[in-house]
């Protein structure tokens, strides 16, 4: 059997009335208008014998004193077959939140969780095993979703992805906005860009407290990174490109480290030391696929060709830019990442990171030079090759690279060169983040044959289909994103055939 079993769908409740179609995970609770649980449930990093659980208990403010929280996870829907309990006590030192790795769980099945604290009880979600390391899985169903900025859609797109047959989503970054930008806002932060503990706390809760986001958490374990905007926008490593003061900055990044780790569904032994913390990993689902997610922002070399530029000479190049030296990834997890390519042992290599990693031609129509992003893989185009020759070097391997950021769907065959293609990469577009102008997608186009499909019109997510004998990915896409109630439908789909690496439409 595979992965993924199909759940019955119903309309569910959740938060005291708002009406979403998912799968039968979040039930409607007796709570009273006290419940600490405002912000829902979340499960991730998903092993054969244990998955993380999170909460954060915010109802009404919590105070300083700390809060005895008990949870359960169970074989059945109903709880008459509990897999697991315990008690964790939550401080205010980390905002009331509660990450549990819940062990002692069988391989490749779902489970049903839920949290009790103060005579209330949580939601449901509902989670899911990985193979074990022996297992010969039939399918991987993933979910890639990365930037979703509040004020400029409503989270319709995480509503559609919490009624897909997910085995797991990977989010891969800027999961919140710390600036306000764009046009046609449906709603508004309420507050200014965030700098301190608290106000990152506030704007974590305030995304947090989305009906629709909760429900595509509640729905199946999550992986997650994070880019830029979950701290300053286009920040490299210990540098903004908005103050000299460097200091002041990874004060700011300490905070926004800390908030991230309170609020997502990852083990306690992730949680920051100041402004540092290790959120690269890598999990495997049998012999089918090893999946590696990356941290391409806290080790990252400073942006090329910036000297004297105010630091954010983003379309300029220089010879900075070739500079061997220059890293996207820094030199221990680049290690680490050539290490586990070596020793992956799957039909299939996934590689979900933040961005585009294809080379790309960003020249103004009619220019007759290239012009790269420095803030993508082309400020970094020596560590890109190094990668893609850790993935060469293990032969016949069938590599996929996944990536968010640009706010378009995008394919691309990644090649050393002129060499032959050695991974296919798929990116998704953004859950809300306004994309590119039709005429800027048409100029991309032109002036980079490369890249077999670019559509930045629509917001949405993509659905990795992995099976044996082939990947599968889907753009799937949101009507209308300032429609809450709006639909969805699918894009296009492209394949890749294992032993033939290359996506060709399906």
């Amino acid at each position: 059997m595979g992965l993924v079993r199909q759940l019955p769908r119903r309309v569910v409740l959740i938060g005291g009335g708002v009406a979403l179609a998912a799968p039968a995970i979040v039930r409607a609770q007796s709570h009273t208008s006290a419940t600490p649980f405002t912000l829902g449930v979340a499960s991730g990093c998903p092993r054969p014998d244990r998955v993380v659980l999170w909460t954060r208990l915010a109802g009404g403010g919590m105070g300083e004193a700390p809060v005895d929280v008990t949870w359960e996870i169970a074989e059945d829907e109903r709880f008459s077959r509990i897999a697991a309990r315990g008690s964790f006590r939550a401080t205010a030192a980390e905002a009331h939140s509660v990450h549990v790795e819940a062990g002692g769980l069988r391989p490749a099945r779902p489970y049903w969780y839920r949290f009790h604290s103060g005579g209330q009880t949580s939601p449901v979600g509902r989670t899911r095993t990985a193979p074990a390391d022996t297992a010969k899985p039939e399918r991987l169903r993933l979910g890639v979703a990365s930037c979703a900025q509040y004020e400029q859609g409503w989270f319709s797109a995480y509503r559609h992805m919490a009624n897909e047959p997910l085995d797991l989503v990977a989010h891969v970054g800027d999961y919140i906005y710390e600036m306000s930008w764009g046009q046609r806002h449906v709603r508004k932060h309420g507050t200014a860009n965030p700098t301190t503990l608290q106000e990152y706390r506030d704007r974590y809760a305030l995304y947090k407290s989305d009906p629709d986001l909760q429900a595509a958490h509640a729905a199946c374990p999550w992986v997650v990174a994070w880019d830029d905007h979950e701290v300053d926008n286009d920040y490299t490593n210990d540098r903004s490109p908005l103050t000299q003061d460097r200091d002041f900055f990874l004060r700011r990044r300490a905070a926004a480290y800390r908030a991230w780790y309170e609020h997502m569904p990852v083990p306690p032994s992730m949680a920051p030391s100041g402004p540092a913390m290790r959120i690269y990993d890598s999990w495997r689902f049998g012999d089918l696929v090893d999946l590696f997610l990356l941290d391409d922002r806290q080790y990252r070399s400073h942006h090329a060709c910036a000297e004297g530029k105010g630091g954010r000479a983003l379309f300029t190049d220089c010879a900075e830019r070739l500079d061997p030296k220059r890293t996207m990834l820094g030199a221990e997890q680049e290690a680490w990442l050539r290490d586990g390519l070596a020793r992956a042992r799957g039909r299939w290599t996934v590689i979900a990171q933040q961005t585009l990693m294809a080379e790309v031609d960003r020249a103004a129509a009619g220019a007759t030079e290239p012009v790269y992003w420095m803030d993508g893989w082309d400020g970094y185009p020596v560590g890109r090759q190094r990668l893609l020759d850790a993935m060469a070097a293990r032969r016949g391997a069938n590599h996929v690279v996944l990536g968010g950021d640009v706010h378009m769907y995008a394919v691309a065959d990644l090649r050393a060169g002129s060499g032959p293609v050695i991974a296919t990469e798929f990116v998704g577009t953004s859950i809300t983040s306004q994309g590119p102008s039709s005429e800027r997608v048409r100029t991309l186009a032109a002036h980079n044959p490369h890249l077999k499909y670019l559509r930045g019109d629509k917001r949405g997510y993509v659905v990795i289909d992995v099976m044996p004998s082939s990947c599968h990915a889907h753009f799937e896409a949101v009507d209308v994103a300032a429609d809450p109630q709006t639909g969805k439908r699918r894009l296009a789909s492209f394949a890749v055939a294992a032993g033939r690496p290359g996506a060709v439409p399906a």
